[in-house]
């Protein structure tokens, strides 16, 4: 799909997805009525012979495109879920360093309020075009660098460092998980397989042999907003981070206000 069509509305890509292809669709049909059809030697059985070879490939491609709208939405799930736990990480770290002594506890959280408002101040609106960012490296680094430097004295202390450490490199492994996710999406061998599927599942529907065009309009028009819509929820759903409609940073803000500039 091209990159433009993930920046608009849910509603204003479905009707553009529904229009675009129910007039592409309408206007083959007249195409194929008016020059195709008159060629061919329609004879009783012809209708029974269309009727078998549009379910054979109805089946075929409904079980193809099933089986790609449930892969993209469990993506797209998953992409939510790997947000709400990136945010929690986040907020565990915090707890965990505001236990260590100054100044190192002040470093830390500093550290940690600074990547959380880089997320949502300038990851998460890069994310929306599809780029990556090189802020959160360069912040993680420094909160690493303060992390490692402590050096426990008490036992307590020992533990706590442990357990911190624990936590920061959950966080690093859900920033990395996010990042593929930000990169993933369709290939395009599979948009192909998508695309020619749903012409050719047109397509044959246009070999019935029905004296009203009116009705074959009907048919074909049915079909066509049927796989629209079908086309539609793949879109929506396969990349999560990118566009108008992509999973918001809600997680974050919430660990921001609730946990790290929460008033004393």
């Amino acid at each position: 799909m091209p990159l433009w069509a993930y920046q608009l509305s849910p509603l204003k890509l479905a009707l553009i997805m529904v229009a675009t292809i129910e007039t592409v669709s309408l206007i083959a049909l007249f195409l194929t009525r008016r020059f195709i059809l008159p060629n061919l030697h329609f004879h009783d059985g012809v209708n029974d012979a269309v009727s078998g070879t549009v379910q054979a490939i109805g089946v075929f491609y409904g079980i193809t495109v099933g089986l790609i709208a449930v892969g993209v939405w469990n993506t797209n799930s998953n992409a939510s879920d790997l947000v709400s736990k990136e945010a929690a990480s986040i907020g565990a770290l915090y707890r965990d360093v505001s236990s260590y002594p100054s100044p190192a506890r002040e470093k830390l959280q500093t550290g940690l309020r600074d990547y959380t408002h880089a997320v949502i101040e300038q990851i998460w609106p890069a994310q929306r075009e599809g780029k990556i960012v090189e802020v959160g490296p360069k912040i993680l680094d420094d909160f690493q660098n303060n992390l490692t430097s402590f050096e426990p004295t008490t036992a307590g202390q020992v533990a706590l460092h442990s357990e911190t450490l624990r936590a920061y490199n959950m966080l690093i492994n859900y920033r990395r998980q996010r990042i593929d996710a930000v990169e993933g999406g369709l290939s395009g061998v599979m948009w192909a397989v998508i695309w020619v599927g749903a012409i050719i599942s047109i397509g044959v529907a246009y070999l019935f042999n029905l004296q009203d065009p009116k009705i074959h309009a009907v048919l074909v028009a049915l079909m066509a907003g049927f796989l629209a819509m079908v086309l539609f929820m793949i879109v929506i759903n396969d990349k999560p981070f990118f566009g108008a409609d992509s999973i918001p940073p809600d997680s974050y803000k919430l660990i921001l206000d609730r946990l790290i500039e929460r008033p004393r």
